[in-house]
């Protein structure tokens, strides 16, 4: 395949670039003159188009259509556009393309017209203090919109201002700030403030500045360290967790920080552990405080030895304090103090039956205030049986009446009072203390025999023996085991009758020859085994039974001698015949009350149907009220005669006990309608009686009481016409009132 050579372009219609600079304030200024090779007999039409032409930013450039020549129209800005790149036309009159378009590119030639801007107006690092010089903080860093190909964006950093030390310097190329000496220390300077610069031209052109803060972190170099050598105190003795003062310290190292809280120990002058220190977490001071009760009396000053370290361990640079020990002098203030019991509670014990007035005991107390003159006294606080009399001024406790035993005040044989004892200071303290008193037994009672008679058979062997028993009223060691014995004054028992022991309290009689049936009295010999032994001579009252086959008495023998042995037959027959008798006085009273109820009843309902009061409904009597018992009896309405002068009037609760009756008997009524004519004339028959006062005397109520839920009769007249009331709560009273619903409601 054969190649195409190439097709030649004529020089003059290629155009090379045409370097113009920024801000060029001479416009129009001629940049390029075109020309092409084909010329023609009526000229050559010369165009371009492009950016700054007729494309965004218009009116840049611009070309004259018959020579060429191509023109600056407006200042240029490399920053905004570096270079612009056009086409150039030729056409003929005719509008006919006469050349290839060629490029038309303009450089814009930059020149030094920006500063260098720093990133942030403030940088902000850290380094702890004491760090090695050549130690790395911070990197500063800035721009420069001049183009960066040239010595117009070629920017140079450098320190203006940090203060006389010169404790930093600053990497002129990359803006690392680093430490350049030794020596940092926050307690001197916890803060510097260094002023950087960058600057173009290879730090020979436009210059810009901004601030650098660096700040030392803390390190604990710095041991805490006592305000002073020695402080004295003062407390009042026998207080106890309760501060006493503080020990101040200071420390250079940042406030809050592990390397500046304070530690405190007390190394020397407190074996008991009377005292501590905590350490203030607010100032940082040592706090002193009581954990034992002080006793002036004992020992009235301490001085102690108190050190101080910090939390957290020093630097291995840190210097050693000189001022790490201090000395606490603590004065025991004296104050009054209460009487003490050194024995409390004191136990003392006393024979029951001790007479009155014996010394029993001296209780007293001792003031701890050794050195003030004080007088103690004492009275009784607590004496419940008022069994002790007290000498206020020694001590000295006396029975006031004989201690007995058993008693309601004893606890398991033990008596319990109280003392005061109080000293005379202003104001007085007192202290109480506790005497418990053991009431021993005394050996004061003989056992008696329970029970004192008894049933056996008269046959020796089976069914010839008793049980007997024995109680004693002093408590243990002086009661069981008893002894029992048939009376040595008369040995002649022995012979039909015999006594073996069967445990500590009980014996077993048995007989020795048959006995014919009867009572028989045996004299015994009881003793217990107190210190000393009492003993008593008791009649033991046995009734010899007639023995059946089994060797046990018959029933009717049996029963005859218990009630002998226990209670005669005519006693206990007046019993029951008492409880008959009771029996049937309550039976007749109840079958009284019920006739008196039946009969009321029967009258009642005798009435015509046609009575209003019959169409309502029968009831019992309820009674005005719940306390009511004393309901007025209608009776009185239907049967007069019955309750005329000549029989006795009920005596009524609300006139006086000389009240009168009506001097004429009254009339019955010929009907029911007439009621209201009857009533009428029972109330002008009581208002003309001049011995009493105007009560109607045909109607007798009782007081209802203060608790009666039932509403007032004067509620059912309160109103002028049956319109005003409302009786629909009858149809809600039962179907006993629906009646009374239906005609009302």
């Amino acid at each position: 395949r054969q190649h195409e050579a190439p097709r030649r372009v004529k020089r003059a219609w290629v155009i090379p670039p045409i370097s113009v600079s920024e801000n060029h304030k001479r416009v129009p200024h001629l940049l390029v003159q075109i020309k092409s090779d084909k010329q023609q007999p009526g000229g050559v039409i010369y165009s371009i188009k492009g950016p700054g032409v007729d494309e965004e930013p218009l009116g840049i450039f611009s070309i004259d259509k018959f020579s060429g020549k191509v023109f600056l129209n407006a200042m240029l800005d490399r920053e905004e556009n570096d270079r612009y790149r056009l086409r150039a036309f030729a056409l003929d009159l005719g509008g006919a393309t006469l050349e290839d378009p060629t490029d038309l590119e303009i450089i814009v030639v930059d020149q030094n017209d920006n500063r260098p801007l720093f990133r942030q107006d403030v940088f902000t690092g850290r380094v702890v203090e004491g760090a090695e010089p050549g130690t790395c903080v911070m990197t500063v860093d800035a721009t420069d919109a001049d183009d960066p190909d040239t010595d117009n964006a070629a920017l140079r950093y450098s320190i203006l201002e940090q203060g006389a030390a010169g404790m930093f310097s600053i990497n002129a190329t990359t803006g690392e700030i680093c430490t350049a000496r030794p020596g940092l220390d926050r307690e001197t300077m916890g803060v510097y403030n260094l002023t950087v610069q960058a600057a173009d031209m290879s730090g020979d052109g436009l210059t810009t500045t901004a601030m650098a803060v660096i700040y030392l972190e803390d390190i604990n170099d710095n041991p805490p360290e006592f305000t002073k050598e020695e402080f004295s105190m003062e407390v009042e003795e026998q207080a106890a967790g309760v501060d006493v003062g503080k020990v101040f310290v200071h420390d250079k190292d940042l406030a809050g920080s592990p390397g500046w809280l304070a530690k405190f120990t007390i190394l020397e002058g407190d074996p008991e552990g009377s005292f501590a220190i905590r350490t203030d977490p607010h100032t940082n001071d040592g706090v002193l405080s009581v954990v034992k009760p002080l006793d002036h009396e004992v020992r009235d000053r301490f001085e102690l030895t108190v050190s101080v370290q910090n939390e957290r361990p020093l630097e291995p640079s840190a210097p050693a304090s000189p001022r790490a020990l201090a000395t606490v002098r603590v004065r025991v203030r004296d104050v009054n103090e209460a009487p003490v019991f050194r024995e409390n509670p004191r136990r003392i014990s006393v024979l029951e039956g001790t007479p009155p007035g014996t010394a029993i005991t001296t209780y007293t107390a001792s003031d701890p205030d050794t050195h003030q003159i004080q007088t103690l006294s004492y009275a009784l606080l607590y004496d419940p049986a008022d069994w002790l009399q007290l000498d206020p001024h020694a001590g000295t406790v006396r029975t006031k009446r004989e201690l007995l035993h058993p008693s309601a005040f004893l606890q398991g044989g033990w008596y319990i009072a109280l003392l005061l004892a109080r000293d005379d200071a202003e104001p007085p303290l007192s202290a109480t203390g506790t005497l418990s008193i053991e009431i021993l037994e005394v050996n004061d009672h003989a056992p008696q025999l329970q029970p004192p008679a008894g049933v056996l058979c008269g046959r020796p062997g089976r069914g010839g023996t008793l049980l007997l028993g024995a109680t004693d009223d002093d408590r243990p060691p002086h009661g069981a085991p008893f002894h029992f014995q048939l009376s040595p004054q008369h040995p002649q028992l022995t012979r039909n009758w015999s006594i073996a022991r069967f445990n500590v309290t009980h014996a077993v009689l048995a007989v020795l020859a048959e006995l014919p049936e009867g009572p028989y009295s045996l004299p015994l010999l009881l003793r217990d085994s107190g210190t000393p032994p009492r003993e008593q001579q008791q009649l033991l009252n046995v009734s010899v039974c007639h023995c059946g086959r089994d060797g046990t008495c018959l029933d009717g023998v049996l029963a005859a001698a218990t009630a002998g042995a226990g209670i005669t037959l005519g006693a206990l027959m007046i019993i029951l015949g008492s409880t008959i008798l009771l029996l049937v006085l309550a039976a007749l009273g109840a079958a009284r009350v019920r006739g008196r109820r039946r009969a009321l009843r029967k009258g009642l309902l005798q009435r015509s149907r046609d009575d209003m009061r019959d169409n309502i409904l029968n009831y019992d009597e309820q009674g005005g009220g719940e306390e009511d018992q004393d309901a007025y009896d209608i009776n009185q309405l239907r049967h007069p005669e019955l309750f005329s002068p000549r029989a006795k009037p009920p005596l009524r609760r609300d006139a006086p006990l000389s009240s009168g009756t009506p001097l004429v008997p009254r009339k019955l009524p010929s009907s029911p309608s007439d009621i209201e004519d009857f009533i009428n004339e029972g109330l002008e028959a009581a208002d003309s009686d001049p011995s009493v006062p105007p009560y109607d005397t045909a109607l007798i109520y009782d007081y209802e009481g203060s608790g009666s839920v039932a509403s007032p009769l004067s509620s059912i007249v309160s109103s002028l016409t049956d319109e005003d009331q409302d009786y629909d709560y009858l149809s809600e009273w039962g179907p006993r009132f629906r009646r009374l619903a239906d005609l009302y409601g």
